[in-house]
């Protein structure tokens, strides 16, 4: 008997990460809808800056050329969430800026207020998330958790 499971002709990996993607979208959803974030929650938003469709200032670019994290927690405005995006105002060093990510470029979600977290491969992208700076939007500095607890992570090896 082969240790080998055999190739799926199923994309498992793809149609769980769009799932994950899709817990994103209506979470941002409901923030846009009831205007802010409820009790405590905050949200830490890691995304590729090069992924086709995210528009940033050049200057977030040039600072982020791979991957930043943004936090959503005071100081944001003009959330705006589509099928395939969202959009939001963040001041970084007190100059604002219009960021729209599309939930594709997007590789982690964490809310530390409730120890979530969601992490997963930018779609088109084999490799995993590369170390990086944060953003340092303009807001507190909060750590999420790194415990683990309550941590989905989906990273299906694919086979070349």
């Amino acid at each position: 008997m082969s240790e080998t499971p055999p190739d799926s002709l199923i994309p498992y990996d793809e149609i769980v990460q769009e799932a994950l993607r899709a817990v994103v979208g209506r979470v941002l959803g409901e923030v846009q809808q009831t205007g802010g974030l409820p009790g405590e929650h905050h949200f830490y938003i890691t995304f590729k800056t090069g992924h086709p469709g995210v528009e940033l200032p050049k200057h977030l670019t040039e600072r982020f050329p791979d991957e930043m994290t943004i936090v959503l927690q005071n100081k944001f405005w003009d959330l705006k969430v589509a099928d395939k995006h969202f959009e939001v105002g963040l001041s970084f060093n007190q100059v604002p800026a219009k960021l729209s990510i599309p939930f594709a470029a997007v590789t982690g979600f964490v809310d530390p207020a409730v120890n979530f977290a969601l992490q997963f491969q930018a779609q088109g992208d084999d490799t995993g998330p590369e170390p990086h700076e944060e953003a340092e939007n303009d807001g507190p500095t909060v750590t999420p958790a790194e415990d683990g607890s309550n941590v989905v992570t989906v990273d299906f090896g694919r086979k070349k």
